[in-house]
């Protein structure tokens, strides 16, 4: 339980921080590898921390946003987490166990075996954002115990009461040396990036996500990275857009639009796009009557990102875009507040800086189209996104979209839901990420693969021929194995 003092220099950060590291790396090697029933442990531990506490940590997410939903927190923060660890806690036994692999050949034929032996690394670190503060932390937090590791963690400073609770709870329910927390501004974070650690997960920006690498590089240190970009979505022909319009607003309308793999930008068939535009409306109206009075509508994380969505919103509007608001209320929003309705930018230019960047709000890009080639090809052309969607019931159309694009992950008829899969890998690819975690995909991740060779009862090397001098008999041999 560290807090980083913003009056502190770097290197006294630095030294803290190595302290920390040094205990946890220490305990790691003196107690050996964690048996199933201490991981079992400490998973049961995770899942009471988060049921234990769980409205407490909703009042500390409300408290730092200045208006986040408490059933929104819970449902998308301790709901995913919990669920995670008890998918662990029922798979982990078998997954500790090693994997039979074939012997090469002829050496399997005189007993030798090989086996895959997955170990705990060591000390893993966790890099978090503010987005997700209590999810991030925890359900990969449930896939690097359930390893057999370690772990520190660096919540966002975005998150100050959140994550001084987070570390609190931490600290009563964990010992300092399996699980730590600690909080800090930039210099922390870019101190605590620059440790050697056994492995470091980091969630947030791709520009922040760069100089994470860079800085792991220099001690060679293994990098997840979860990034983000802007996840596009393909409506087809086929689709029901009523249907298609609700799912994409309640998706939008989660946090805000403040999540990662928030749809962004919407092809839809351009015969389509008033019918699609007019459901979005209603189902806006239906789900966040009056947004900016209402509790179930998230406010934006602070000031400086209501304003950027602000600025996008001006832009396009001193451009001459088309944008619709899809609240009739004629309620007011400003920088007190920070809640946004969600707003739908209809065919931008190219030029604006909402169609370039992520945006992590409540804005939502309609682009018409007339040929599916067409959408393929531009999504293509830009970074690869941490999520893509497809609406439509045309199973051909359906394969064209996810055999010809790439992505971290995908939906078919909704979005999002790709996350919620516990037994399911998680990740990007590209700008958007590198690595994944989630079920068995998370346990490898945070596992070293240990390939484990057991010779036979015969030693083939030395009686087939295998050491010199070297004869036609080792010709031979050699020849049985180098062929079509």
């Amino acid at each position: 339980m560290t807090a980083i003092e913003s009056s502190q220099s770097i290197a006294t950060i630095s030294n803290e921080l190595q302290g920390i590291l040094d205990r946890q790396k220490a305990a790691f090697l003196a107690d050996g590898p964690a048996s199933l029933e201490t991981r079992l442990q400490r998973l049961d531990k995770v899942i009471d921390l988060l049921v234990e506490n769980q409205h407490a940590l909703c009042e500390a997410l409300d408290a730092d946003y200045g208006g986040r939903s408490p059933r929104m927190s819970r449902m998308s923060e301790i709901m995913g987490a919990v669920n995670n660890a008890k998918n662990a806690k029922k798979h982990v036994k078998k997954w500790m166990k090693p994997e039979r692999r074939k012997a090469p050949v002829p050496m399997n034929l005189v007993g030798a075996k090989t086996h895959i032996h997955y170990q705990a690394k060591g000390v893993i670190g966790n890099m978090t954002p503010w987005n997700v503060p209590v999810g991030m932390v925890f359900s990969p937090m449930v896939d690097m115990l359930a390893a057999g590791n370690r772990v520190m963690v660096k919540p966002s400073e975005f998150n100050p009461k959140t994550a001084e609770l987070i570390k609190e709870l931490v600290a009563r329910y964990f010992e300092p040396d399996v699980v730590t927390v600690v909080t800090g501004g930039p210099d922390a974070g870019a101190a605590f990036s620059s440790l050697a650690f056994d492995h470091l997960l980091f969630t947030g920006a791709t520009s922040i996500g760069r100089l994470v690498m860079r800085s792991a590089a220099e001690n060679l240190t293994p990098v997840t990275l979860e990034l983000g970009g802007k996840s596009p979505v393909i409506i087809g022909d086929s689709a029901n857009i009523e249907e298609t319009a609700f799912k994409l607003i309640n998706g939008k309308g989660m946090n805000c639009g403040q999540i990662c793999i928030s749809p962004d930008y919407v092809f839809v068939p351009a015969e389509k796009v008033e019918e699609f535009i007019q459901h979005c409306v209603t189902t806006s109206q239906t789900l966040y009557p009056n947004p900016t009075n209402n509790v179930d509508y998230n406010a934006m994380i602070n000031e400086r990102h209501y304003e950027r969505i602000a600025r996008y919103l001006k832009e396009a509007e001193d451009k001459g875009a088309r944008i619709v608001n899809t609240d009739d209320s004629g309620a007011t929003w400003n920088a007190e507040t920070k809640k946004i309705p969600i707003q739908l930018i209809i065919d931008p230019s190219e030029e604006l800086t909402v169609t370039q960047e992520e945006i992590f709000g409540p804005i939502m890009l309609i682009k018409p189209y007339t040929k599916l080639d067409d959408c393929i090809h531009y999504i293509n052309a830009r970074p690869r996104p941490l999520a893509l969607y497809y609406f439509g019931k045309d199973k051909a159309e359906e394969q064209k979209v996810l055999s010809h694009t790439l992505s971290g992950g995908v939906c078919v008829n909704n979005v999002m839901m790709h996350f919620t899969c516990d037994d399911a890998p998680f990740g990007g690819v590209g700008d958007s990420g590198m690595g994944h975690y989630h079920g068995h995909e998370g346990f490898k991740t945070f596992s070293h693969a240990r390939t484990v060779f057991t010779d036979g009862w015969l030693d083939f090397i030395k009686l087939g021929g295998m050491l010199p001098p070297y004869s036609e008999k080792t010709d031979k041999v050699l020849d049985s194995q180098i062929k079509k």
